[in-house]
């Protein structure tokens, strides 16, 4: 007994080391879930996703760098600091995502508490690494604990980037995610003062820790309901199915017999006005192909273009392609849904594709008669890339002659030079153009392009029985005012991405 005495203490060293090596990876991966949480946020809450995660992560690796420097003024209790450090982190960083959720529709300026966050939470994980090889450097030589600290803290960040939008955001959901790491951070706090020899001293940091830990914890068993709240009261509307998809947050809300759906936060139909848009969309273009049987739909995964599609008798067959499954799914498993889209997404004749539009146009060989384009507005150059030349060049190859696309193309009034860019860049890719536009209640002007190997001409066949689009809606939505004029624009390509950019420039001037 006697001579296990003395290995008690060098095991519980040993141990301590140990954590201590494990805590750079626990570091290493929370800092960055948390870095990527908030340029996630951002882009859902505020759109431009590049813009957003530039911005997110300048800041965060500037105030990384201050807590890093800042480090050098810790002259003592090393390991207390550090301790402090992890249940801070823990807190704001756990919190983080369900905090910017519930203020973004509270807080007029959400900018400013948005990186005022992150310029906190990066200080506070600079301040981890520096105050970690402080307390290793007694342990190791200076290369073996450089090389130590260095290689755990790149796995972990390896382990972070991987995790983050292959399991984590599409089974957890962002606010799930910040809470699941908080509680790692704080488990590394915890765990090192049960190892601590004088952890008495540190009755308030157990404490606290404790708290931090219940708090993560009851936070977690309430994501649900956080996220809930943070959507009722950004849509104002009773809030009646949200998930989040490894592409978007898909939400419907309603209010009385309104139905709407928001993509990342972004309206895409109100049920009390959306046959504008599609019979604007769709009826243009079909009406323009004397027997359109086989029609291409590019986006439009709530089927509600399709449903347009399919009034028309002599359609034999219908491609869709939407790169989100739990988009198409919802709208055609779910029965309120179904009877907005008349069950297009299950009608025989449809064949839905979940795939990135992009590649799909690329690799197919088929032929249709008509081209709809649905996409989702170019806030993005992940979507911005489906508005370039380069994208309307693998295009024209799949219209029969004589066939006809229609590209949704903004507005352009509150976005005039966005939505001329794509007329200019539709024109560069060799398609003649028509371009119109249309009011719809919940958007306001909304523009559109006709797009054929030859003059799509003046003249449209429209079915009977549209409860808007009449011949002479028809006719007067070629007329453009003069604040709708068009004007110079650029064309639109893989490596200037113009687009992207007016559109961000003019919708911010327009909504302030």
């Amino acid at each position: 007994m006697a001579e296990d005495a003395p290995a008690r203490p060098a095991r519980k060293q040993g141990a301590l080391v140990g954590l201590l090596l494990a805590s750079v990876f626990a570091v290493a991966t929370c800092g960055l879930i948390y870095e990527l949480l908030a340029g996630t946020i951002a882009s859902y809450l505020l759109g431009d996703s590049v813009t957003q995660f530039s911005t997110i992560i300048g800041t965060y690796l500037f105030a990384m760098g201050v807590g890093s420097w800042c480090s050098r003024y810790v002259k003592r209790d090393e390991l207390r600091l550090f301790i402090r450090v992890e249940i801070l982190v823990a807190l704001l960083g756990g919190w983080s995502a369900a905090a910017l959720f519930l203020l973004f529709p509270l807080v007029e300026q959400f900018r400013i508490i948005l990186y005022l966050l992150v310029f906190v939470i990066g200080f506070l994980v600079g301040l981890e690494i520096p105050l970690l090889m402080r307390i290793l450097r007694d342990r190791f030589d200076f290369s073996e604990t450089v090389s130590n600290v260095l290689t755990f803290d790149y796995v972990g960040a390896l382990a972070a980037s991987l995790l983050f939008p292959m399991l984590l955001v599409p089974h957890l959901g962002l606010i799930r995610t910040g809470l699941m790491f908080g509680l790692i951070n704080v488990g590394v706090a915890l765990a090192l003062l049960m190892l601590i020899p004088a952890r008495a001293k540190l009755a308030r940091e157990c404490i606290l820790a404790l708290l931090v830990a219940v708090s993560l914890i009851a936070g977690f068993v309430l994501a649900n309901r956080i996220q809930r709240w943070s959507e009722i009261a950004a849509y104002g509307e009773r809030v009646i199915y949200a998930a989040s998809s490894p592409y978007q947050r898909l939400v419907l809300t309603r209010h009385d017999d309104d139905i709407r759906l928001y993509l990342n936060g972004n309206l895409q139909f109100s049920s009390r006005d959306e046959y504008r848009y599609h019979e604007a969309l769709v009826h243009p273009a079909m009406g323009r192909v004397a027997r359109p049987a086989n029609v291409l739909i590019l986006g439009g995964g709530d089927g509600l273009a399709a449903r347009e599609v399919f009034r028309h008798p002599d359609v034999r067959h219908v491609t869709l392609v939407d790169l989100d499954p739990a988009m198409t799914r919802l709208f055609s498993r779910t029965a309120l849904l179904r009877s907005l889209n008349r069950g297009s997404l299950v009608d025989p004749r449809m064949h839905v594709v979940n795939a990135d539009a992009f590649r799909w146009v690329r690799e197919s060989r088929q032929l249709f008669d008509v081209i709809i384009v649905d996409f989702p507005d170019p806030v993005d150059f992940s979507v911005g890339k489906l508005y370039t030349e380069s994208f309307y060049r693998m295009l024209r190859p799949h219209l029969t002659p004589g066939g006809m696309a229609v590209i949704q193309s903004t507005s352009p009034l509150v976005a005039p030079a966005a939505f001329w860019t794509v007329a200019q860049t539709l024109e560069a890719a060799g398609f003649h153009t028509r371009p119109y536009h249309v009011y719809v209640p919940s958007f306001g002007e909304w523009g559109f392009i006709l797009a054929g190997n030859s003059d799509p001409g003046a003249s449209v066949t429209l079915l009977p029985g549209n409860r808007f689009l009449s011949a002479d809606a028809a006719r007067q939505a070629m007329i453009f005012p003069p604040d709708m004029a068009r004007r110079p624009v650029p064309v639109n390509r893989l490596d200037n991405q113009a687009l992207v950019r007016s559109f961000a420039e003019e919708w911010a001037r327009y909504e302030g």
